[in-house]
């Protein structure tokens, strides 16, 4: 971590001229982390296990909320065509068992048409937190 930056990196062996050290390409930033359940999870895990489920557009959002306790993630995302319901329902369950695998976070998955999510000309928008007020 470059504390100041908040860009997540790490050192790679070696150097890149006497007394620098060689960093690896920044991963993610700091302020991406969203904390869910007591895990940490940044929105370029779940990309790339989206971007891993053929039919899945890469168009995603993260959906934080706290409905009784304890966070609930819910991870909406595109299909990459129009699929029927029980396409969508199994793509979903697929990629719910994914992030609980590699991530280690349970996350409810709904996989919407496509063109739902509002895209963004600057930075897409991938955590939506409803905990906040």
């Amino acid at each position: 971590i470059r504390y100041r930056t908040r860009d997540l990196t790490r050192l790679l062996p070696g150097t890149a001229r006497p007394g620098m050290r060689r960093l690896q390409r920044c991963t993610g930033r700091t302020d991406d982390m969203m904390i869910v359940r007591g895990g940490n999870v940044f929105p370029t895990q779940v990309e790339e296990l989206v971007v891993g489920v053929p039919g899945l557009s890469p168009y995603f959002q993260c959906e934080l909320s706290r409905p009784g306790r304890m966070d609930e993630l819910t991870v909406v995302v595109e299909a990459g065509t129009h699929l029927d319901e029980q396409t969508r329902s199994s793509l979903a369950a697929a990629l719910s068992i994914r992030i609980k695998d590699r991530i280690g976070v349970s996350a409810t998955v709904r996989v919407v048409p496509p063109a739902t999510i509002e895209r963004s000309l600057g930075k897409a928008r991938r955590i939506v937190d409803h905990r906040r007020g």
